[in-house]
């Protein structure tokens, strides 16, 4: 019974990895019109994720199942809490409205039952993390001198390439950016179960990739059409900068086994492009906060859940579980204590000023 629970979890799990996160990987290409019909840039994305998946998940897959906790702890239990952890967590969040990373919520649920266990590959975690703050800093590094050198060299000269090679060097690196996301996300849903001898990587990863291809197909469409109206501004040269850059560093960190927050990368490619054009205020701007909010919240929310309940279902003690509930809600009525009397002073100076 456990078996099929964790087969429907992670199917699930990679259903919906494929409706927002490979979804994703074509909105560049469907935002400045390269692609201009919704369907086909779907297609494109779910066949990339697919030949993804197959051609190269197996590093991530490794990663998850065998490189974060030791092999004899990874039973069928700890991979049910891990997939419920990772879906649930992302399902409830993206309820209330807060993004989070699949790679780092599922990262966060491996941590937080090797904690629970007293057992953790703690190099690789940090190794982990390290690529997770080092690769978005590289990609808006890139587009930013990239901009500004094609800026410099646009004042010199007058000729412009073609806009047939623009527009296939776009679709290419599209397709190299889905392709990554299958390399990469894939494993998400996947690695538990490798981890757990519940699927051997042969069948699992087809299997896995075909869900998230047609996650991707039939339901990526409202993501697509989100993240493409964020895109509208940009041109073709831009495009393909941002998107040969996140394909690149995705893929290259996937062949090191490492799970990458895709989503970020992009975005820390596009604030890359706006920072060319005004480096001092694009620090303001409430995307980046929620960058920072994001890598901190994704893996923290799921190592929390995901150790309570290895807790209580696994050890079944609960005395720690009691105390980081606590714990949480003390934190939570002193945030909110804190903000009543900031909101307070707020409306008596606003009171007073129209009083003026």
């Amino acid at each position: 019974m456990l078996v099929v629970i964790a087969i429907l979890a992670a199917c699930l799990f990679a259903f919906n990895i494929g409706a927002s996160g490979s979804a994703a990987s074509m909105s560049i290409t469907y935002g400045t019109k390269v692609i201009k019909r919704k369907k086909y840039a779907l297609i494109i994305a779910g066949l990339g994720a697919l030949a993804g998946a197959v051609l190269g998940g197996q590093h991530v897959t490794n990663t998850l199942g065998k490189g974060i906790i030791p092999e004899q702890i990874f039973d069928i239990h700890v991979a049910c809490i891990i997939l419920l952890v990772a879906g649930f967590t992302l399902l409830i969040t993206n309820y209330i409205g807060i993004p989070l990373s699949t790679s780092e919520v599922t990262v966060g649920a491996i941590v937080g039952v090797g904690l629970s266990f007293q057992q953790l590959n703690v190099q690789t975690v940090l190794f982990i993390i390290s690529f997770w703050l080092i690769i978005p800093v590289v990609a808006f590094l890139i587009t930013l001198i990239f901009e500004k050198i094609r800026k410099k060299v646009q004042k010199k000269m007058t000729y412009r390439p073609p806009l047939k090679v623009l527009t296939f060097l776009l679709l290419i690196t599209g397709i190299i950016e889905a392709i990554a996301a299958g390399m990469n996300n894939v494993a998400n849903a996947l690695g538990p179960l490798v981890g757990a001898d519940i699927l051997s990587m042969g069948l699992g990863l087809p299997l896995m990739a075909l869900v998230v291809a047609i996650g991707s197909i039939f339901f990526g469409g409202r993501v697509l059409e989100t993240n493409a109206k964020k895109i509208t501004s940009l041109s073709i040269g831009n495009g393909i900068v941002i998107s040969g850059a996140t394909g690149g560093l995705v893929l290259g960190a996937s062949l090191l086994g490492i799970p990458i927050p895709m989503t970020q990368v992009t975005t820390s490619a596009i604030v890359g492009i706006n920072a060319s054009n005004n480096w001092k205020n694009v620090w303001k701007q409430k995307i980046i906060h929620q960058i920072a909010k994001v890598w901190v919240t994704s893996p923290i929310v799921s190592l929390v859940i995901a150790f309570a309940l290895t807790e209580m279902v696994v050890h079944q003690r609960f005395e720690q579980v009691i105390l980081l509930t606590l714990a949480i809600v003390a934190t939570f009525i002193l945030v909110r204590y804190r903000e009543k009397p900031k909101k307070a002073l707020l409306r008596e100076k606003e009171i007073s000023w129209r009083k003026q």
